[in-house]
């Protein structure tokens, strides 16, 4: 096939779904340096154009085999999306750098001997940038109505996506957001927090407690800065016994501040990333009663905003 009869919008792969009508089609999205990252469109029944949510979860890296995993394993969410009319991509994206958000600023690119230069690389949550803007052009997608919806370190990605690139989403759901870089807290002197080589080690990292994670912020203004930027409704979630949680109602709180429609929800639960039930080969979810009432809320949030 020659350059000029490629298609970017071609699958490189369609997997069926066992008893469902709607296969993936895994995609790739041109990265802002001009790599690719794959993601995994379902689309509803019906012509379009289909509101679009973005899926993702935790750290970067893993590439297809991480990706196909969660299609496959993870496809409630894109299930009950698909039910409530929403098109809907797990999404796969770099791995995270270590303070890369804090250190390296907002992204900026220029044109040198007719190329282009940028003045750092791009960061994980750059990549849902590509994708969003990839997915827009798509025939069956609504460009004017894009959504994210991110668990853990991609709830924290959502709001860096927001502080730098805003303009592309028409509303969000952060899901036990791992703010802790976005909101600069200081975590040198938490106990378990542990640093080899420059990286740190936050996997015990433990603050419940809402004023103890406030007290930790280390540049109020630039937070504040950050969350000026936020240009849309966020749903934020949390979960009651999470180490973290005193981190997730503080994003929650400082949003609140800025924006009156930031809304909060929490439920006791014993597994991190709860809205996400996993499925068996067959198809067949383990749902209990507090990840339905979640995932109502959660697509109640889009439906209120999708309008």
């Amino acid at each position: 096939m020659s350059a000029a009869s490629w298609d970017p919008l071609a699958p490189v792969l369609v997997e069926p779904l066992a008893g469902s009508d709607s296969p993936a089609h895994y995609l790739l999205a041109e990265t802002l340096d001009g790599l690719y990252t794959p993601y995994a469109l379902r689309l509803p029944d019906g012509p379009g154009p289909h509101p679009f949510v973005l899926v993702a979860y935790g750290n970067g890296g893993g590439g297809m085999g991480w990706l196909r995993d969660r299609v496959h394993r993870f496809r409630h969410v894109t299930d009950v999306l698909l039910e409530a009319g929403y098109a809907c991509a797990w999404v796969r994206y770099r791995t995270e750098v270590e303070l890369g958000y804090q250190t390296g600023g907002p992204l900026r690119s220029t044109v040198r001997q007719g190329m282009g230069l940028l003045n750092r690389a791009p960061l994980e949550y750059e990549d849902e940038v590509a994708i969003l803007r990839h997915v827009a052009i798509h025939p069956a997608i609504d460009a004017d109505r894009l959504f994210h919806l991110g668990v853990s370190h991609a709830g924290e990605m959502l709001l860096k996506l927001l502080s730098q690139h805003p303009g592309l989403l028409r509303a969000g759901v952060a899901a036990e957001p791992a703010s802790h870089e976005l909101l600069t807290l200081r975590l040198d002197d938490v106990p378990t927090v542990t640093s080899e080589g420059g990286l740190r080690d936050i996997e015990s990292m433990e603050i419940r407690s809402t004023d103890r994670a406030r007290d930790r912020i280390a540049d109020p203004d630039e937070v504040s800065a950050r969350l000026d930027a936020v240009d849309i409704p966020v749903l934020v979630l949390g979960r009651d016994e999470d180490e973290l949680q005193g981190v997730f109602r503080l994003t929650y709180e400082l949003l609140a501040e800025k924006r009156d429609d930031v809304e909060w929800r929490s439920w006791s639960h014993d597994v991190h990333g709860y809205i996400y039930p996993e499925s068996d080969a067959d198809g067949v979810a383990r749902v209990d009663d507090v990840q339905r009432e979640a995932l109502a809320v959660v697509v109640d949030f889009l439906d209120r905003h999708s309008r």
